[in-house]
């Protein structure tokens, strides 16, 4: 063998002997991952897009710190390019946060990711029909019971010495039936729930580091009149970590007012033409405002199996409730005490609109949270931390409850014999929740009752620890829950990566456009804590108007609100776009749809044939599942058959890794294919509206049975835009024309149609020679969209033009008022008045317009929100048109 021979051999044995950690053999591309309001070792999931042919694979992907040293890290591909191309479009990538914010993400085709040294997750799920589920995280064991036996966590295991699990390693039990409850309230009395589970399955996300168990179950409650409620719980369990977050969603299936059933249908959501109702003779029944069914409780629970005397810690801030003290801690040992509660309350929320409200110089001031220790009180503060932790003389357990103050009531009580702990969304000690109407009128021309059905999801975190373990140590655990960590990559590999089309990153190159946008988020905020627009079913929601100092008509997410705040998290990487977008996220896709009844779900996790049977020839469902409400002024009076938006729900599952918003977009599919309005739903805004959802579903699940439906609208848009002449709206809905842009811009770019991309460059010419007036500047500025989408197709200059001539509306001027804690609404709005220019209605010359900077989001969709980012990309590559 030659020398040169013998010299390659020892260079390839060498180089396969070398650390797969060590630098990569080829080039690789790094992002850079920003982790804002960080925490050592908080799990951080965040969710990265691709552009399209950039990413294959995720195996050969890793997680560095600042100074290069790899990291353990779990990637789960989301979704893809396809059907343009087979590449990746969506990850998740998740990690432990070590001392920094700053992180790279290394990709590669020689890139080799970390290994997993010591305690990976191991789940057992065994499905039979008594089966159950256990999860190992190292520290903790984890044993969830399937049947009318467990609805939460049967037991809970602690090894602190790391020695195996022994019998004096438990520290939590469920009480029988009773570890997740929702408990009603009516004229017959109390009557308290039972919980079976009946499902337990993992979800995407799951691996060696992360684990995500979705648990299925039904309430039961003694009386007839009362019906079953689904539950579904979602634990999400960390490698190596004694801490649990968990997310918990209910179902309100009770009747929430004393009119009797309706003997018809009302004509907004008619599924044909027999029996409907007259709204005028529905008018005035006193019976639509006095409740019914009522939540009188509602949380999870757990016994703690803790020794000696008993010691309790929480925290509590004094002051106002927008600007508190500094957090103080409370800690006291607990001897002949009975019961002890942390309790957060604030403005009558036991119905919605709470009132009274803050005036527009003046906050309301009506919050407290209170300790008591048997009913005596030990503080009165003004905001609880929304956590408690109670610690034997060996170990201890900190559940915590995120939003505690923002969706009250609250409580978190510990029964000192039983150290029983109950963590309630909905507290026992307030009010029971009702869902009567406000009002016996028409709201949204409608009068009904629609809060049946509707969900609601709330946030626990779990921390089990060493009695000596520091405070500190704990509180850091809670609140990678209670106040988490937002991580994301820089604004410009958002925009560049095209998943959502052509948006440019947030910039003060063109201020005087992005201003409009930047005010009017402010605005929106500002309000959410001046009003407040808080509480357990508002939290996340929004008002649309303004007018004479008082806020009108809860938005319900029209026209994609909750996306808007997604977008601007995407332009900019600020955390405050992407809590804000996640709180909204929440509420629209649960309080403002339809839930329930849904008939029956068949799985095949049974051996008998005659389940499917069952399953097939269950009739129950509502066909109402998966629409949305229509703005009013409470979430559940009206509901229309075009009110709902998915892309901020699965703009919060890509980013935010929240299972829920591709599960409740799902539902909004599954009602289109049922198509329940016939020919209505396929004509106007609902045929528009129903290809921008369905395409981003379709792009979210490739679910062929989705393309079908989608393909078959697409066709029909095409088919109507040649007997209008060449527009794609009708004049009834020209605000409509971001849907034709976001909709069929997207379908497009995944197919590459040419007879969508044609049509789309026909309705631009159409609406630059027609400009839409029949809303008037929400219709005229709304065809900024379609007339940039045309000229990104074509390179006709005229379109570019026409939308930048129109764009000129949106020019705000430079905001000199200095924000304090003191600001007032009255003020604010005053200095937003003097900055916008936005032109007065032609119609109501003497009216404030409804698309006023200083109103809500609703109207600001078709003006701004989706118009700007499309401009300001048009502007960084192309001079403004003379």
């Amino acid at each position: 063998m030659s020398t040169l021979v013998r010299t390659i051999l020892l260079v390839g044995v060498l180089t396969l002997l070398l650390p797969v950690n060590g630098p990569t053999a080829t080039a690789s591309d790094q992002i850079r991952i920003t982790v804002d309001h960080v925490q050592p070792g908080a799990p951080i999931t965040v969710g990265l897009p691709f552009p399209k042919g950039e990413l294959q694979s995720p195996e050969h992907m890793r997680v560095l710190t600042s100074d290069g040293t790899p990291i353990p890290s779990q990637i789960t591909p989301v979704t893809s390019w396809a059907p343009a191309d087979s590449s990746l479009k969506w990850v998740w990538v998740f990690f432990f946060a070590t001392d920094g914010d700053s992180y790279q993400l290394e990709y590669g085709p020689n890139v080799q990711r970390a290994p997993i040294m010591g305690d990976r997750l191991r789940v057992k799920n065994n499905q039979r029909p008594y089966g159950h589920t256990e999860i190992t995280t190292g520290p903790l064991r984890l044993r969830i019971e399937k049947g009318s036996g467990g609805s939460f966590l049967e037991e809970v295991f602690f090894d602190a010495e790391g020695d195996g699990f022994e019998a004096d390693d438990r520290m939590a039990t469920e009480p029988d039936g009773r570890g997740s409850y929702l408990d009603l309230l009516d004229a017959a009395g109390l009557d308290s729930s039972r919980a079976t589970v009946t499902q337990t399955y993992k979800e995407k996300g799951s691996g060696p580091l992360h684990a995500i168990l979705r648990i299925e179950g039904t309430y039961h409650y003694s009386r007839d009149d009362n019906n079953s409620a689904p539950f579904v719980t979602r634990i999400h369990a960390y490698a190596g970590k004694p801490y649990l977050r968990v997310l918990h969603t209910l179902t309100y299936t009770g009747d929430p007012d004393q009119h009797p059933p309706l003997d018809g249908q009302h004509a907004q959501i008619a599924t044909s033409a027999e029996n409907v109702v007259n709204e005028d003779s529905l008018a005035g029944d006193p019976r639509w405002t006095i409740p019914n069914d009522r939540i009188a409780a509602a949380g999870l629970s757990l016994d703690y199996d803790l020794s000696g005397p008993l010691t309790v810690r929480t925290s509590y801030q004094q002051g106002t409730w927008w600007a508190p003290d500094e957090p103080q801690i409370y800690e006291r040992p607990i001897s002949a005490e009975n019961e002890f509660s942390l309790i957060q309350t604030g403005p009558d929320s036991a119905s919605v609109p709470t009132g009274p409200n803050s005036s527009p110089t003046e906050r309301i001031d009506d919050f407290s949270a209170r300790i008591l220790s048997d009913d005596t009180e030990q503080v009165d503060a003004t905001r609880a931390a929304g956590w408690i932790d109670v610690v034997g003389d060996e170990r201890g357990v900190g559940v915590g409850i995120r939003h505690f103050t923002e969706a009250y009531p609250k409580e978190i009580t510990l029964s000192i014999d039983s150290q029983r702990v109950d963590a309630e969304l909905w507290s026992g000690s307030a009010r029971p929740m009702s869902f009567a109407r406000w009002s016996s009128e028409e709201d949204g021309g409608m009068v009904g009752n629609f809060a049946q059905g509707l969900t609601k999801t709330t946030e626990y975190v779990y921390r089990f620890h060493e009695a000596e373990t520091d405070l500190a140590d704990v509180r850091r655990s809670l609140n990678y829950v209670l106040d988490p960590a937002v991580a994301h990559a820089p604004p410009s590999w958002y925009t560049k990566s095209r998943v959502y089309g052509r948006m440019a990153p947030h910039s003060d190159e063109y201020a005087t456009f992005e201003r409009g946008m930047d005010y009017k988020f402010r605005w929106w905020r500002f309000n959410q804590q001046w009003e407040p627009w808080y509480g357990a079913f508002t939290y996340g929601d929004g008002k649309n108007y303004y007018f004479g100092g008082t806020w009108y008509e809860y938005s319900n997410n029209e026209p994609a609100e909750d996306f808007m705040w997604w977008q601007q998290f995407m332009r900019t990487g600020e955390r405050k776009y992407a809590l804000t977008g996640q709180a909204m996220s929440r509420h629209t896709m649960d309080v403002d749809n339809t839930h329930w009844p849904a008939g029956t779900d068949y799985r095949g996790d049974t051996n008998s044939a005659l389940d499917w049977w069952h399953a097939k020839a269950d009739t129950t469902g509502s066909p109402y599942v998966g629409m949305g409400r229509r703005h009013g002024n409470q979430h559940w009076t009206a509901m229309l058959s075009a009110h709902v938006w998915v892309a901020g729900w699965l703009a919060s599952y890509y980013l935010d890794g929240y299972h829920r918003g591709l599960e409740v977009a799902e539902k909004t599919g599954d009602y289109y294919r049922r198509r329940i309005f016939g020919k209505h739903g396929l004509t106007g805004r609902r045929l528009y509206l129903s290809v921008w959802n369905l395409v981003e579903l379709y792009d979210a699940t490739k679910d062929p049975q989705i393309r079908e439906e989608l393909d078959a609208r697409v066709n029909r848009m095409l088919q109507l835009q040649r007997e209008q002449g060449g527009s794609l709206i009708i004049d009834r809905y020209g605000y409509a024309q971001v849907y034709v842009a976001q909709g069929l811009g997207k379908y497009y770019q995944l197919t590459g149609d040419s007879a969508v991309r044609d049509a789309l460059i026909r309705h631009a010419r159409w609406v630059r020679d027609n400009p839409p007036l029949n809303h008037e500047m929400e219709s005229y500025l709304s065809s900024i969209s379609t007339l940039l989408k045309g000229y990104q197709l074509s390179g006709d200059d005229s379109l570019y033009r026409t939308a930048y001539d129109r764009a000129q509306a949106l020019r705000t001027d430079s905001l000199t008022l200095s924000m304090t804690d003191t600001t007032s609404q009255q003020t604010f709005f005053e200095a937003l008045n003097a900055v916008d220019r936005l032109p007065r209605s032609r119609e109501h010359p003497d009216r404030r317009p409804i698309w006023s900077l200083t109103n809500g989001l609703r109207i600001f969709g078709w003006t701004h929100a989706y118009n700007v980012p499309s401009l300001m990309y048009w502007l960084e590559r192309k001079a403004p048109p003379k």
